[in-house]
Protein backbone atom coordinates (compact mmCIF):
# COMPACT_ATOMS: atom_id res chain seq x y z
CA UNK A 1 0.00 0.00 0.00
CA UNK A 2 1.21 3.37 -0.81
CA UNK A 3 0.30 6.67 0.23
CA UNK A 4 -0.62 7.52 3.65
CA UNK A 5 -1.21 5.47 6.58
CA UNK A 6 -3.47 5.77 9.23
CA UNK A 7 -4.89 4.04 12.58
CA UNK A 8 -7.94 3.06 12.67
CA UNK A 9 -8.59 5.78 15.07
CA UNK A 10 -7.65 8.44 12.58
CA UNK A 11 -9.18 6.35 9.61
CA UNK A 12 -12.76 6.61 11.96
CA UNK A 13 -12.07 10.54 12.87
CA UNK A 14 -11.90 10.91 8.62
CA UNK A 15 -14.64 8.98 7.38
CA UNK A 16 -16.86 9.14 9.95
CA UNK A 17 -17.73 5.67 11.16
CA UNK A 18 -16.43 4.66 14.91
CA UNK A 19 -13.33 2.18 15.11
CA UNK A 20 -16.03 -0.37 16.28
CA UNK A 21 -18.11 -0.13 13.13
CA UNK A 22 -14.59 -0.70 10.64
CA UNK A 23 -14.15 -3.90 12.90
CA UNK A 24 -17.49 -5.26 12.44
CA UNK A 25 -17.08 -4.49 8.64
CA UNK A 26 -14.23 -6.14 8.16
CA UNK A 27 -15.60 -9.28 10.00
CA UNK A 28 -18.75 -9.28 8.54
CA UNK A 29 -16.90 -8.74 4.64
CA UNK A 30 -18.13 -5.39 3.44
CA UNK A 31 -14.15 -4.08 3.72
CA UNK A 32 -11.51 -6.30 3.21
CA UNK A 33 -9.15 -6.74 6.76
CA UNK A 34 -7.06 -3.93 7.39
CA UNK A 35 -3.14 -4.31 6.72
CA UNK A 36 -1.48 -4.46 10.37
CA UNK A 37 2.19 -3.47 10.67
CA UNK A 38 4.63 -5.56 12.92
CA UNK A 39 3.35 -4.42 16.02
CA UNK A 40 -0.35 -5.86 14.81
CA UNK A 41 -1.72 -3.01 14.49
CA UNK A 42 -4.25 -1.86 11.93
CA UNK A 43 -3.45 0.49 9.39
CA UNK A 44 -5.48 1.60 6.35
CA UNK A 45 -4.36 3.89 2.84
CA UNK A 46 -6.54 6.55 1.72
CA UNK A 47 -8.44 3.84 -0.74
CA UNK A 48 -9.64 2.58 2.39
CA UNK A 49 -11.09 5.88 4.12
CA UNK A 50 -12.67 6.98 0.73
CA UNK A 51 -14.75 3.47 1.42
CA UNK A 52 -15.27 3.99 4.80
CA UNK A 53 -16.86 7.38 3.66
CA UNK A 54 -18.93 5.66 0.76
CA UNK A 55 -20.31 2.88 3.45
CA UNK A 56 -20.98 5.86 5.64
CA UNK A 57 -22.89 8.00 3.08
CA UNK A 58 -24.80 4.94 2.13
CA UNK A 59 -25.87 3.68 5.68
CA UNK A 60 -27.21 7.56 6.19
CA UNK A 61 -29.34 7.03 3.70
CA UNK A 62 -30.44 3.75 4.35
CA UNK A 63 -29.26 0.73 2.56
CA UNK A 64 -28.73 -2.31 3.98
CA UNK A 65 -25.32 -3.68 4.38
CA UNK A 66 -26.19 -6.12 1.43
CA UNK A 67 -27.12 -3.29 -0.90
CA UNK A 68 -23.86 -1.57 0.02
CA UNK A 69 -21.63 -4.74 -0.67
CA UNK A 70 -23.39 -4.61 -4.50
CA UNK A 71 -22.72 -0.64 -4.47
CA UNK A 72 -19.51 -0.69 -3.53
CA UNK A 73 -18.64 -3.88 -6.78
CA UNK A 74 -20.57 -1.34 -8.56
CA UNK A 75 -18.74 1.35 -7.75
CA UNK A 76 -15.55 -0.62 -8.36
CA UNK A 77 -16.41 -2.14 -11.73
CA UNK A 78 -15.18 0.31 -14.04
CA UNK A 79 -17.03 -1.48 -17.02
CA UNK A 80 -20.72 -1.30 -14.88
CA UNK A 81 -23.60 0.32 -16.22
CA UNK A 82 -25.42 3.09 -14.81
CA UNK A 83 -28.33 0.98 -14.80
CA UNK A 84 -27.67 -1.41 -12.57
CA UNK A 85 -26.60 1.45 -9.93
CA UNK A 86 -30.11 2.93 -10.78
CA UNK A 87 -32.10 -0.30 -10.29
CA UNK A 88 -30.46 -0.98 -7.15
CA UNK A 89 -31.43 2.53 -5.78
CA UNK A 90 -35.36 2.23 -6.93
CA UNK A 91 -35.74 -0.65 -5.12
CA UNK A 92 -34.51 0.96 -2.44
CA UNK A 93 -36.76 3.80 -2.98
CA UNK A 94 -39.23 1.06 -3.35
CA UNK A 95 -38.87 -0.44 -0.19
CA UNK A 96 -38.43 2.63 1.92
CA UNK A 97 -41.77 3.62 0.52
CA UNK A 98 -43.42 0.57 2.22
CA UNK A 99 -41.96 1.12 5.37
CA UNK A 100 -43.58 5.16 5.42
CA UNK A 101 -46.84 3.46 4.25
CA UNK A 102 -46.33 0.99 7.43
CA UNK A 103 -45.39 3.49 9.34
CA UNK A 104 -48.00 6.21 8.13
CA UNK A 105 -50.57 3.71 9.22
CA UNK A 106 -48.94 3.19 12.49
CA UNK A 107 -49.06 6.73 13.13
CA UNK A 108 -52.81 7.34 12.26
CA UNK A 109 -53.53 4.55 14.65
CA UNK A 110 -51.46 5.85 17.77
CA UNK A 111 -52.88 9.26 16.46
CA UNK A 112 -56.81 8.75 16.29
CA UNK A 113 -56.40 6.46 19.88
CA UNK A 114 -54.84 9.29 21.30
CA UNK A 115 -57.51 11.83 20.22
CA UNK A 116 -60.08 8.99 21.28
CA UNK A 117 -58.94 9.42 24.55
CA UNK A 118 -59.79 12.40 27.28
CA UNK A 119 -56.86 12.45 29.13
CA UNK A 120 -58.15 13.26 32.16
CA UNK A 121 -58.82 12.05 35.90
CA UNK A 122 -60.87 8.72 34.57
CA UNK A 123 -58.98 5.75 34.55
CA UNK A 124 -60.75 4.56 31.29
CA UNK A 125 -58.59 5.13 28.02
CA UNK A 126 -59.06 3.95 24.68
CA UNK A 127 -55.50 3.84 23.98
CA UNK A 128 -55.18 1.17 26.66
CA UNK A 129 -58.22 -0.59 25.50
CA UNK A 130 -57.43 -0.91 21.84
CA UNK A 131 -53.87 -2.51 23.00
CA UNK A 132 -55.12 -5.31 25.55
CA UNK A 133 -57.46 -6.60 22.48
CA UNK A 134 -55.37 -8.50 19.46
CA UNK A 135 -56.77 -7.77 16.18
CA UNK A 136 -58.23 -10.63 14.43
CA UNK A 137 -56.73 -11.44 11.17
CA UNK A 138 -58.94 -11.57 7.95
CA UNK A 139 -57.94 -14.56 5.97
Amino acid sequence: MTGTRVTIGEAARRSGVPAKTIRFYEESGIIAPAARDTNGYRFYGESDVETLRFIHRARDLGFSLKDIGDLLALYRDQGRASRDVKDLALRHVAELERRIAEMTAIRDVIKTLAERCHGDHRPDCPILEDLAHVPQKVS
